[in-house]
């Protein structure tokens, strides 16, 4: 059982789904980054996924474009990301887990990049851009290191074709709640709730749900009908105000954001 696996485990005797913020790597720099992975897994973040920057993102809006294209400004590399992690793991309890291009990890060769992760103290891995007939080879390799392969089934994914996807994935699956790129929306599509709902009753897997939940409103309409709920955009969004303004408040004011979204999941 990995430590994905364990963390679901307990939020399910509790009762409730788990608060996943991501943050892009070094957006402002890695030293803030490492500083916000402490301050969130202090407030009560389940999981973290933390963004690995790439040229050519698949589904990523402009927000979090933007702090890719300031990061690669900075000249982050994946190596440096994973120095800071490994330091950042050894305080925090929580998993920690890469939304990765599998441009990337064909780069660094698959076995060496879940090396080099699982040195790093990470827990699994998100690829986007890797179709399920092409995923084998890297699901049976993380299967055989215990590390999480995350897939992603969006809304036009056929039902046939999402089991698929189930059967390759590891630590929970990653649902995607909207056609298109990520970003906060003012509404969400209505038959949302149906289609991860047939999801959780086919699947073994926790159900997670990510891009355009915007605040503690839109965590508390999804927080039954799913696993975990993922808030991206709008914690980058604030973050980048690190570059330009005191990173003490700002870094108060992503925590103050967490505990709005924690405390929604807990009335929910």
């Amino acid at each position: 059982m990995s430590v994905i696996d364990t963390v679901f485990g307990q939020l399910r005797q509790q009762k409730r789904s788990a608060f996943m913020p991501f943050i892009t790597a070094g957006d402002p720099d890695l030293d803030f980054t490492a500083d916000v992975l402490h301050a969130l897994a202090g407030q009560s973040a389940d999981l973290i996924e933390i963004g690995i920057p790439y040229s050519d993102p698949i589904a990523d809006g402009p927000v979090i474009q933007a702090s890719y294209t300031r990061a690669f400004d900075r000249g982050i590399r994946v190596r440096d990301i994973f120095r800071m992690l490994e330091q950042v793991t050894q305080d925090i309890t929580i998993p920690v887990v890469t939304m990765v291009s599998y441009a990337i990890v064909l780069r660094h060769g698959p076995r060496e990049y879940v090396e080099a992760a699982q040195a790093a103290g990470v827990a699994g891995a998100i690829v986007p851009d890797l179709p399920v007939d092409e995923a084998e080879g890297l699901a049976t390799l993380c299967h055989e290191t215990d590390f999480s392969l995350i897939q992603l089934v969006a809304p036009t994914t056929p039902r046939d074709r999402a089991l698929r996807i189930a059967k390759m994935s590891r630590g929970f699956l990653y649902y995607v709640s909207v056609t298109g790129i990520t970003g906060e929306r003012t509404a969400l599509p209505p038959e949302l709730a149906d289609n991860v709902a047939w999801l959780r009753d086919h699947v073994l897997l926790p159900i997670c749900i990510g891009f355009g939940i915007r605040g503690p409103e839109t965590v508390r309409q999804l927080a039954s009908a799913a696993d975990g709920l993922i808030v991206g955009s709008a914690f980058v969004r604030r973050i980048a105000e690190a570059a330009t303004r005191p990173r003490h408040e700002v870094l108060e004011e992503v925590k103050q954001f967490a505990a709005e979204l924690v405390g929604a999941l807990k009335l929910s």
